[in-house]
């Protein structure tokens, strides 16, 4: 019989705080590392529905109910692989003026969200913080102590941070034009359309792209700089 985490104590607990495997059982033949590294690959190959209990232990040789001995649930295994690749985000990168810290930090962190496009989804399903996205939570707020901003604006400014490279980790849709469209009704959209076609709107090469001046605005505007 697999030992598995059973009681209401270890339920009411996140992932991160209960022991890597169930106390009673064989010997693990596996790790939690390496079931997360099998998830975390399904779900780069195939999408986070590809991701299941069962599919992973076919990936691992052995049968679904041999991970509850490390796991209670499917949501337990998103906690878990949602934090580790939350951990590719390091080493932090430094600047010496907050903002820009964290400008470089998002970049970093919207790479990762690139890389595991399952990662989006994944975050607003977790149940529990573990040890990457607390260390990630920290390194945030210590760039931000100098900024004389409450407490609760800089949580929400990092909290936002994270919602601009989700947004913006998302594939855009590509063959979108105007051009077969009678856009006579439309008369903001027609002179938009005509100022940026003059070039009126071209920024100059030292203005930073779209997802930079989002996240700059964004932080001066919730933390008043």
């Amino acid at each position: 019989m697999f030992a598995v985490y059973s009681s209401e104590v270890e339920e009411s607990q996140s992932i991160f705080q209960r022991p890597p495997r169930g106390t009673r059982g064989p010997a693990p033949g596996h790790s939690r590392e390496e079931i997360v590294a099998v998830a975390v690959a399904l779900a780069d190959a195939d999408g986070l529905g590809a991701v299941s209990m069962r599919a992973v232990a076919a990936k691992l040789g052995t049968g679904a109910g041999s991970l509850y001995r490390y796991l209670s649930s499917r949501d337990d295994l998103l906690d878990l692989m949602a934090d580790a690749v939350i951990g590719e985000v390091r080493p932090f990168p430094e600047a010496p003026d907050p903002i820009d810290a964290l400008v470089l930090l998002a970049r970093r962190q919207l790479t990762v969200y690139k890389r595991h496009a399952w990662l989006g989804e994944a975050v607003q399903q977790t149940k529990g913080f573990g040890p990457n996205s607390l260390a990630y939570f920290d390194h945030c707020l210590g760039v931000l102590a100098p900024v004389s901003s409450p407490a609760t604006a800089k949580f929400e400014a990092v909290a936002m941070i994270t919602g601009v490279v989700v947004l913006f980790s998302r594939p855009q849709p590509e063959g979108l034009s105007f051009a077969a469209i009678d856009l006579a009704p439309y008369a903001n959209l027609t002179a938009a359309i005509r100022e940026a076609s003059s070039g009126a709107l071209q920024a100059p090469e030292d203005v930073p792209d779209l997802f930079e001046r989002t996240v700059r605005s964004l932080l001066g505007g919730l933390l008043d700089l």
